[in-house]
């Protein structure tokens, strides 16, 4: 099968890109001229020019393909909502458009736990009231409505929902920064925000490869679906803690304040950071909220109808990704 991989130089994207050849697939890469493709040349893969504000760029990508997987995204929690909207959003309604004109009816989408956003009751699954914190969120959830606008029209249709994503050749994340802040001890991560015993839920990219994999290769049971994607259970953030102090040498954070101190103390550094034009999520008042409250979700859909089964725990995982960062220079 042909399958058009928007966002195909990203670190998901390449990661899909491998497994379509290893599965016997033809990856056609979808990505901007100005994109690092060292990677998917290097793998051989198709690559083609498009922008997903550009509709007849996309037109052209999608000639001759038979599915596609829209993993492209404006993607960061603190970003611009006229960016939002317009590639997250509008980008994906441009690319249904492009899909249909080139007579393409295949799209797995990339979505994402944050349009749930905290949870009352863990773990909450594809029919949680969603919820979402940020801008990021809602915009993929509104893009998921677009997706769904046009499975009324023919499209068939997957979206998948993965929690956060870490693994090797993630550099540029949420996940990124609190594995290579903490192991290089940066001051953010040396004391607990409340309890710690609110719970986070991340997943291993090879896991959300794995059900890129199935949604593709079972139409039949995937069209039209919701999916949650991520590790069989969340952790509390002490576990997080525990598990990266047993792989990094450093000790777990032993000072817990509440979240009213919490927030006190990092304003002042959350503005002096905007002002010299370096934010970080790590030291921003809305990351204090978040880590107070629970991300957990149910992937017990995904495992019964399409046979998902998470290979990676969180200490698995972490240890191939962290084996990855010391390899490459990002942990000191």
């Amino acid at each position: 099968m042909r399958v058009a991989v928007t966002g195909a130089s990203g670190f998901l994207g390449g990661h899909v890109c491998e497994a379509l050849l290893e599965r016997g697939h033809e990856p056609v890469a979808l990505i901007r001229p100005t994109s690092d493709d060292s990677l998917l040349s290097s793998l051989g893969v198709e690559i083609r020019h498009a922008d997903l504000v550009d509709g007849p760029s996309l037109k052209e990508g999608l000639q001759g393909v038979d599915a596609v997987m829209h993993l492209a995204a404006y993607y960061t929690f603190f970003g611009s909502w006229d960016l939002y909207e317009r590639v997250n959003v509008t980008g994906t309604r441009l690319l249904l458009e492009a899909m249909f004109d080139a007579g393409v009816d295949r799209i797995i989408h990339c979505s994402t736990t944050e349009v749930i956003g905290p949870v009352n009751d863990p773990p909450a699954d594809e029919k949680a009231e969603p919820n979402p914190t940020y801008d990021y969120g809602r915009s993929k959830l509104m893009a998921e409505e677009v997706v769904r606008s046009y499975g009324k029209r023919g499209a068939s249709y997957t979206i998948l929902r993965p929690s956060g994503i870490y693994g090797p050749r993630n550099v540029d994340d949420i996940s990124y920064w609190t594995i290579t802040s903490y192991a290089n001890n940066a001051l953010g991560t040396r004391f607990h925000v409340g309890s710690a015993r609110s719970l986070i839920q991340f997943v291993h990219v090879h896991d959300v490869v794995q059900a890129f994999m199935l949604a593709l290769e079972q139409p039949e049971v995937s069209c039209g679906k919701t999916y949650n994607v991520s590790d069989s259970r969340a952790y509390s953030y002490k576990e997080v803690y525990d598990i990266l102090s047993e792989l990094t040498g450093r000790p777990p954070p032993s000072l817990h304040v509440s979240r009213a101190l919490a927030r006190l103390m990092v304003s002042p550094v959350e503005v002096a950071m905007r002002f010299i034009g370096r934010e970080s999520f790590l030291y921003r008042r809305s990351t204090i909220d978040s880590v107070t409250t629970d991300r957990a979700y149910s992937i017990e859909r995904i495992s019964r109808e399409l046979g998902y089964e998470p290979r990676y725990d969180l200490r698995s995982g972490l240890e191939d990704t962290v084996a990855w960062y010391r390899e490459h220079g990002h942990i000191r």
